[in-house]
């Protein structure tokens, strides 16, 4: 994929010496073949905080992997059939470890928030960057992973400064009634605590609940 120039802080574009192409350096990479281009990258304002297991309830699995790539075995366990076919992924997981890996450039659209919306705007996967955590609703999150999670975000409001002036939400927040992650395991006060102790942190104008 091409680079693109970064975003700056006035909506601008950096010079092109500082093109950036969406990966991380701090991720490990594993390409999806899911994702497509955006719309408009400069509409780019929104985080997405889902939570993903495989099969449910296990960890460590290495089949969150494998649906984002499309390698993934459905006949081998019962609870993963009504996956076959499915293609799915996300920009970002963070594995209980608090390892971090990357599937989507951030400068292209993954599909991770299906039928979406936020306010007058649809099609959430448009202007959003999706980050898994594995976990479940109900099952306490590690320490790790909030401060993986916290370092990601400031990670990628230096990027895209536009982050940081969007709201950080839930999946279920974006498709109310049919998802509920990340769950009521989900510590919002300790994310937006993290933030708030981070350099660069403009934690009074995003939405964490």
């Amino acid at each position: 994929m091409l680079a693109v120039e970064v975003l700056d802080a006035h909506n601008g574009v950096m010079s092109s010496q500082n093109a950036w192409n969406g990966w991380l350096n701090s991720a490990r990479h594993c390409p999806s073949p899911n994702f497509n281009s955006r719309p408009d990258v400069s509409a780019l304002d929104m985080l997405v905080v889902h939570n993903i297991s495989l099969p449910p309830g296990c960890f460590g699995t290495g089949d969150i992997e494998s649906l984002f790539c499309n390698t993934l075995d459905c006949s081998r366990d019962p609870s993963l059939e009504e996956l076959k076919g499915l293609e799915v992924s996300s920009h970002f997981l963070i594995h209980r470890d608090g390892a971090l890996t990357q599937f989507v450039s951030c400068l292209d659209r993954a599909w991770h928030a299906g039928v979406s919306s936020w306010g007058c705007r649809t099609n959430c996967n448009d202007f959003s960057i999706g980050i898994e955590l594995e976990g479940t609703d109900s099952r306490a999150y590690e320490s790790v992973q909030y401060e993986a999670l916290a370092q990601l975000i400031v990670e990628l409001r230096e990027y895209l400064p536009s982050l940081a002036r969007g709201p950080i939400v839930g999946h279920s927040d974006i498709a109310s009634g049919r998802k509920t992650d990340p769950g009521e395991a989900f510590d919002w006060a300790r994310l937006r605590n993290l933030l708030a102790h981070a350099a660069g942190s403009d934690v009074h104008k995003q939405r964490v609940i």
